[in-house]
């Protein structure tokens, strides 16, 4: 794209200090953690984390900034770049509902058959508790909208549930993530239907 500046995180890109819901709306995608793309974890602490952001000596603040982004309903959290928790404007709702949805040959071929009966189970019933391996195939593969819920016990559980009704065709909604994400620095192949 001509005259298109990448951005990375860099401290000078002016992200440092800024409410994670800003620096969302202004890239449309933010990685949890990653050492050159933009993310929650970089723009808290200021600093590129390699391993796990629960070790790092602020993250506790890191915690509890994603609870404020994830409760301001602005974001939804799936795995679309490197396989990574990316965490999904409301305004690349409808792209990431029209990709979700579509059941094209890069989300199907290869399925397991235990995916497979799950995804049946999710479309039939909209809204299913689950983990395992299963699980995890449907969200790579973007079949699934899944998040974490706390239960009265404490727990953590993942809820899977059917995407909304699409407004936008796989291509459109497939072109806007791509646009998006460029726009951040990932290359086309770190997304799933790229691979």
């Amino acid at each position: 794209m001509e005259g298109h500046v990448v951005r990375k995180q860099t401290r000078q890109d002016g992200l440092t200090g800024r409410s994670l819901a800003v620096a969302l709306e202004e890239y449309g995608l933010l990685l949890l953690q990653d050492k050159t793309l933009p993310s929650v974890v970089g723009i808290i602490t200021e600093e590129r984390v390699a391993g796990s952001w629960w070790l790092h000596p602020r993250s506790q603040e890191i915690f509890r900034r994603l609870g404020e982004l994830e409760a301001a309903g602005d974001v939804v959290a799936t795995k679309l770049i490197g396989g990574k928790v990316t965490f999904v404007h409301r305004r690349l709702w409808p792209a990431l509902a029209g990709v979700g949805s579509a059941r094209e040959e890069w989300q199907m071929r290869g399925l397991s058959p235990a995916a497979r009966r799950l995804l049946a189970r999710v479309d039939g019933e909209k809204s299913v508790h689950a983990s395992g391996a299963p699980a995890k195939e449907l969200q790579k593969r973007l079949l699934v909208d899944a998040h974490e819920e706390h239960t009265a016990s404490g727990k953590h559980v993942t809820v899977l549930k059917s995407w909304p009704r699409p407004r936008l065709a796989p291509a459109q909604g497939r072109r806007q993530l791509e646009e998006a994400a460029a726009a951040i620095g990932a290359k086309a192949t770190a997304l799933p239907w790229r691979k």
